[in-house]
């Protein structure tokens, strides 16, 4: 009798295991192909979300997604800076591997290749409808010098985008219009859209030229202060398309009615939207219904703003009754910052709120609060109400995405690592290190953060930011110290070798 007991424990324990792996390697190969929308914000940071710990701004739809799904409290992305995070999404491999990766002006050429493997074109090949929606600033056409008044080329449609609809660069950079795959929307053929990086163009007004006309002033030494568009002057100069130039407080609603009736056009088959939000990026001019609700200036008003957008997309998906089939990811691209070129109350109306969280750094730095940004993910097989302290990063998105349909993970995505359950919140594990990117780099493996000695400004004044460089190596213990604000490289001196080997050994690997 007791044996047989035995046996019935053996057999128990044996199907228990099997089930277990059975639900571990979990696939959207198996079942009907979700829908993917990924929320990209801009310059939000971790302490930006009540759901990450904010007490004076409230996050209600954002937090939605944490209490339907997973919050991941170690995820990255790749970079402090946006040009070079969206770069890395989109190809799955570190921007610091190729040269002309930086903030670009609006006038740049395309920097994704259009003949290699992209995050939307591996949804293409699972025969996804594929969208961009929002703010784009990866480049566009072969060269910087383009004629913005015919069709403009390549672009996201090349990359892998079957629609899209952006502005080129980021808002507070010129031109401030809409493109619509190729073409900017509203043109008119008697008054041509000149941009220029170098040298004024045209007779618009400039910031620096007439600063009475601006309903924002910019913050001295930043650049702001060229064409004048809306009130607010730009980087760069602007002549011409004065029909076609949009106007900030109505910018997301905007990119929220495109995306909005994207997803309701394509609501019966599978799709994937890249929805890149502006805020809370500058120029912070958010529409009359958000301004001054937050308490926080302009900037956490931007936020109150987001947070209602996010809503109105989740709202949506429940009414065409396809939420329960669609994965939504939400990040930034990069950590916060406040004073970033523009006098909006985002310092003077701070009021106790802390961007970072309990980081330390922001936008720029090689501190945590530089990549270290909220990531939340709900849908069709994601632990429920759940936290995850894995480390990911948004490099791997491309190849979990892959092999969560079945498909074969590209080589060419070589840093994007194939987490499938780790993203859906069912693997705690996470990647084995992290290379981090500002104007040094780092590697995080485990506990333990390395930064490489740099020559570079400790701080950066304009934007009152710890950047982080040190002539000298630093070492975080992370799981004590995840402020960074004490460097124990002399008291390990074995690991600051160890990370100091691996960082070197990923430089040394050249781009596919």
């Amino acid at each position: 009798m007791e044996l047989l007991k035995r046996k019935l424990l053996w057999y128990a324990t044996g199907v228990g295991l099997m089930l277990s792996s059975i639900c571990l390697c979990f696939t959207y190969a198996q079942q009907q192909r979700p829908n993917v929308l990924f929320i990209y914000v801009d310059d939000l940071g971790y302490g930006d979300l009540s759901s990450y710990g904010a007490t004076k701004i409230q996050t209600p739809n954002v937090d939605r997604l944490a209490q339907q799904g997973t919050r991941f409290t170690n995820a990255h992305s790749t970079s402090a800076t946006c040009t070079p995070s969206r770069f890395a999404l989109m190809t799955g491999v570190y921007p610091w591997r190729q040269q002309g990766t930086g903030i670009l002006p609006g006038d740049a050429k395309l920097i994704v290749p259009t003949d290699k493997t992209t995050l939307p074109k591996v949804f293409k090949q699972a025969g996804y409808k594929t969208a961009v929606i929002g703010k784009w600033h990866l480049g566009l056409g072969a060269q910087v010098e383009k004629n913005w008044n015919a069709d403009i080329k390549p672009g996201p449609n090349e990359v892998g985008f079957d629609y899209s609809f952006i502005f080129p660069a980021t808002a507070d950079r010129v031109p401030t219009v809409f493109l619509e795959n190729h073409t900017v929307l509203g043109l008119e053929e008697d008054d041509p859209i000149q941009v220029d990086y170098k040298q004024k163009v045209g007779n618009d007004p400039t910031g620096k030229e007439h600063p009475e006309l601006l309903k924002m002033h910019s913050s001295p030494g930043q650049g702001h202060n060229n064409t004048i568009v809306n009130g607010i002057g730009r980087i760069g100069y602007m002549a011409g398309g004065h029909k076609a130039r949009w106007v900030d407080e109505e910018v997301t609603g905007t990119f929220l009615a495109v995306a909005q009736n994207f997803i309701k056009e394509n609501k019966d088959n599978p799709f994937f939207l890249f929805f890149s939000l502006n805020e809370p990026h500058v120029p912070r001019m958010p529409s009359t219904f958000f301004r001054g609700k937050s308490g926080l200036g302009y900037r956490g008003d931007a936020i109150l703003q987001l947070d209602w957008t996010v809503g109105q997309i989740l709202d949506q998906l429940e009414l065409l009754g396809i939420a329960e089939n669609t994965l939504v990811i939400f990040s930034s691209d990069n950590g916060p910052v406040l004073d970033d070129g523009y006098v909006d109350g985002a310092v003077t109306e701070l009021n106790g709120h802390t961007p970072a969280g309990p980081l330390r750094g922001g936008k720029y730095s090689i501190f945590e609060a530089g990549t270290r940004v909220p990531f939340l993910v709900k849908g069709p097989g994601v632990a429920k109400n759940d936290v995850s302290d894995a480390l990911l990063c948004q490099i791997d998105v491309l190849a979990s995405v892959a092999q969560l349909l079945g498909l074969k993970v590209p080589t060419e995505a070589m840093d994007s690592e194939a987490l499938s359950q780790t993203l859906l919140g069912r693997d705690k594990q996470g990647r084995p290190h992290l290379v981090e990117h500002a104007g040094t780099l780092a590697v995080v493996k485990g506990q333990w953060k390395y930064i490489e000695p740099s020559n570079g400004p400790a701080y950066a004044k304009l934007t009152d930011t710890e950047l982080g460089n040190s002539p000298k190596p630093q070492l975080y213990d992370l799981s004590k110290d995840i402020g960074e604000k004490n460097n124990v490289a002399k008291t390990y001196p074995e690991k600051v070798i160890e990370l100091a080997t691996l960082l070197a050994k990923e430089k040394a690997k050249k781009a596919q």
